[in-house]
């Protein structure tokens, strides 16, 4: 695990810096953001602080890419590069001899960039069935995902998913259903929503290219009469 120091005064500099009673107030150290979400290969700017008044020594803890930003005797920005996994990062100063730490936890996500949807067959006759399908290609995680199947803006069904891990997947929600008259009056689309609020993060939602299903037939004996 990689180090990188902040700027630090000389320890003879210090013990004059001090103020009487100053080490009667709490030593912390903080970390921000301590949770989010970065998308997978992106970056993210973290920064350590203290409130200790000239600490002897700082930095953060991280195995993956890091530049220095800027640094104060009290605080330290980092730019956290090409995120590929969930990692945790450990920000840490030392006042008077104690030394202190704080973690943020980084979560990576892959986005639904792809949404298919295909409707089996493409034409229909009234009253018989078809297949409603929705797919999506590399999405993680996969138990933040819901697909919502939609005939015009009235939804059909949902389904959320389920497990933990943070391997891409592809996600696919299966409807079948008898052709109806209206069937034929509106499009298809699949709205993939991907909630990482619970992560530290937003909803990220794509929807997929409408899609017409062709309905044939269903006259009744009085209209063919």
């Amino acid at each position: 695990m990689s180090s990188f120091s902040c700027w630090v005064l000389p320890a003879a500099l210090l013990a004059l810096l001090c103020c009487p009673g100053s080490a009667e107030k709490a030593f912390e150290v903080y970390i921000w953001p301590e949770q989010v979400v970065v998308e997978s290969s992106g970056s993210l700017e973290v920064n350590c602080s203290t409130n200790c008044a000239q600490p002897e020594s700082g930095g953060l803890e991280t195995s993956l890419t890091k530049t220095l930003l800027a640094s104060q005797a009290r605080w330290c920005q980092f730019l956290i590069s090409d995120i590929s996994q969930d990692t945790v990062l450990l920000c840490h100063f030392t006042c008077l001899g104690e030394q202190q730490s704080k973690n943020a936890t980084i979560s990576v996500y892959h986005p639904p960039k792809q949404v298919i949807l295909k409707l089996q067959p493409t034409s229909v006759t009234m009253g018989n069935p078809f297949t409603i399908e929705c797919s999506v290609p590399g999405v993680a995680p996969l138990e933040s995902l819901t697909l919502t199947l939609l005939r015009g803006r009235e939804t059909l069904y949902n389904q959320t998913f389920e497990g933990a891990t943070v391997v891409p997947q592809e996600a696919v929600a299966t409807l079948n259903v008898t052709a109806h008259r209206e069937d034929g009056h509106h499009n298809f689309s699949c709205q993939a929503e991907l909630d990482l609020r619970s992560r530290g993060g937003g909803i990220v939602r794509s929807i997929s290219e409408p899609q017409v299903l062709e309905v044939y037939g269903g006259e009744t004996e009085a209209q063919r009469g």
